[in-house]
């Protein structure tokens, strides 16, 4: 099992910076979000160099649309393509959202009969996530495959490889533990998002938040899950020292690792 470093956890700092804070603290690698920080091009000459500092294990392919990489499914692509060429072995993505009309990606994802095959070509995992809810006093998910019930049909049926995301599953205000169990008896749980959520606020440093993640811990010990596991914070969680966010990452690594050996 790899745990992982999120570049957006340490957005707010250079990208290399992130990288050797990773390296620093214990982390086996990194998560690496596409992102206007890699530039026009491909990025593959910036992060070439900088897997020389930590391994990278997972490409997140954009949120949004960033300049010279196309539309959300050109994207997509091209992340996957990245990551055959880097040899990274995996490459997480958002599903299209029913807010933004995003209609041809919806499309799009409902043609592809086996992600695997199709488009990871057997080189690279490619994985699905699930996504927040929004909004307050009235909820709501802007997203497709909001429903966990769906999402499982959809990724058995094509052939797809899942990341789940602590802090956006507690945004659903369901069963926690019962909606990992469905998500991980598919056996296609490749990465977990590892981070709290409280009152509407994602993404929170573990213990500073409501969820369960004691108990989660706990049960990938005991089956024995030897996938990867990223943990993806926000910056504001993090102190604003560098030597204090090295001790508060080296903490949360070494508490990770004890609870799962």
């Amino acid at each position: 099992m790899k745990i992982l470093l999120s570049s957006g956890s340490l957005y707010t700092l250079p990208l290399e910076k992130a990288f050797h804070i990773a390296s620093e603290t214990g982390f086996d690698g990194m998560e690496v979000i596409i992102s206007e920080t890699l530039g026009q091009d491909d990025g593959y000459g910036l992060l070439n160099n900088l897997r020389e500092i930590a391994p990278i294990y997972v490409l997140h392919a954009p949120f949004d649309l960033i300049l010279g990489w196309g539309d959300r499914i050109t994207a997509l692509i091209k992340t996957i393509e990245l990551a055959k060429r880097l040899s990274v072995p995996m490459v997480n993505f958002h599903p299209p959202r029913w807010l933004d009309l995003e209609i041809r990606f919806w499309r799009w994802m409902y043609e592809v009969g086996d992600f695997q095959r199709e488009l990871g070509g057997g080189k690279v995992a490619v994985a699905v996530e699930n996504m927040p809810y929004r909004g307050r006093p009235l909820r709501f998910n802007p997203y497709i495959l909001r429903r966990t019930r769906d999402m499982v049909r959809f990724i058995e049926k094509r052939n797809l490889y899942f990341t789940f995301d602590c802090a956006q599953m507690g945004t659903a205000k369901v069963n926690f533990e019962g909606d990992f169990l469905r998500f991980y008896k598919t056996n296609r749980v490749k990465n977990i998002h590892f981070s709290d959520y409280r009152n509407q606020e994602e993404h929170l440093f573990p213990g500073h938040g409501i969820l369960p993640l004691g108990g989660l811990l706990k049960y990938l010990k005991e089956s024995r899950y030897d996938e990867m596991i990223t943990l993806e914070i926000i910056p504001q969680e993090l102190p604003g020292d560098e030597e204090a966010i090295k001790k508060a990452l080296r903490e949360v690594v070494l508490h990770i690792r004890r609870e799962l050996t």
